[in-house]
């Protein structure tokens, strides 16, 4: 009788705990990349030492400070829906001095990070979350959830000129999926379409429009995954019941459910966050 193979152990001389970085990801204090900047410039202290190198292991036991400041205990995984209006730059920061996604969310929110992005001119779901590990998950390709987008052309569009994106194209040596494309209607010198991704490279329909000789003239998402904008108004937000989380991203730990989701948007002229 063969014997089963031996279960993999773990290697003996891995440290026990977690990567400092993936460690201020799940507090909330940045995603993973812009942890291990923040260690890289000497930011972050383990035990009273300034470290500047991510390739550290921490447990409980370590005394992790951030610019002097204690790392506070790991919040329970809470997810946003958002509705952004066109004409704001979804990062923390603008070199340009531009809107952000964060100048319109409401003050009381705490801090919380993008999964993914929509550009500038773009409009529609976008997810928001407290937790660099679920920021991290969803934004995996192997993750694969279907992005669907409503999009306006300039132009007359047929099936012929639709199929490459069907099939898959490559721009500029870029492959890009294949896309999910229905016709909706046409108006006047717009059409309206219906398309759905499961990988979103930087301004991909908009690229992928220009190739088959569309302009995209607006470009609204209107879910990611099980996801649903609904009936979201520009700005508004509305965070998820903790159920929903645990269901669709199958964690453990994420908020108890309120009795009703929150659905609030920044009172016009209100000043932003910074």
């Amino acid at each position: 009788m063969t014997k089963p193979p031996a279960r993999p152990t773990k290697d003996p001389k891995t440290p026990p705990g977690d990567r400092i970085a993936k460690v201020l990801a799940r507090a909330g204090v940045a995603s993973r990349r812009e942890a291990e900047r923040m260690i890289e410039m000497g930011r972050v202290t383990v035990n009273g030492e300034t470290i500047t190198r991510a390739a550290l292991n921490v447990t409980e036991k370590d005394k992790i400070t951030i610019d002097g400041k204690p790392l506070e205990a790991p919040q329970a995984p809470r997810m946003w829906l958002y509705h952004k209006p066109p004409g704001l730059v979804t990062t923390t920061k603008d070199e340009q001095g531009r809107r952000t996604i964060y100048d319109d969310l409401p003050d009381d929110m705490p801090r919380v990070m993008s999964v993914g992005r929509l550009d500038l001119n773009s409009e529609g779901l976008l997810l928001l979350t407290n937790d660099g590990g679920i920021k991290r998950k969803l934004e995996l390709p192997a993750t694969g959830w279907l992005r669907k987008y409503r999009v306006r052309v300039n132009g007359r569009p047929t099936e012929e000129m639709l199929a490459p994106l069907r099939t898959g194209l490559v721009i500029d040596g870029q492959a890009f999926q294949p896309m999910q494309v229905a016709l909706d209607r046409q108006q006047g010198a717009n059409a309206w379409l219906t398309i759905g991704l499961r990988e979103g490279k930087n301004r991909e329909i908009r690229r992928a429009m220009t190739d088959i000789g569309l302009t995209v003239n607006r470009l609204i998402r209107v879910s990611y995954g099980p996801f649903q904008l609904g009936q979201l108004k520009p700005g508004e937000v509305q965070e998820l019941r903790g159920r929903v989380i645990r269901d669709q991203l199958g964690l453990d730990g994420a908020k108890p459910d309120r009795p009703q989701p929150t659905r609030r948007r920044k009172p016009r002229g209100a000043s932003g966050k910074g």
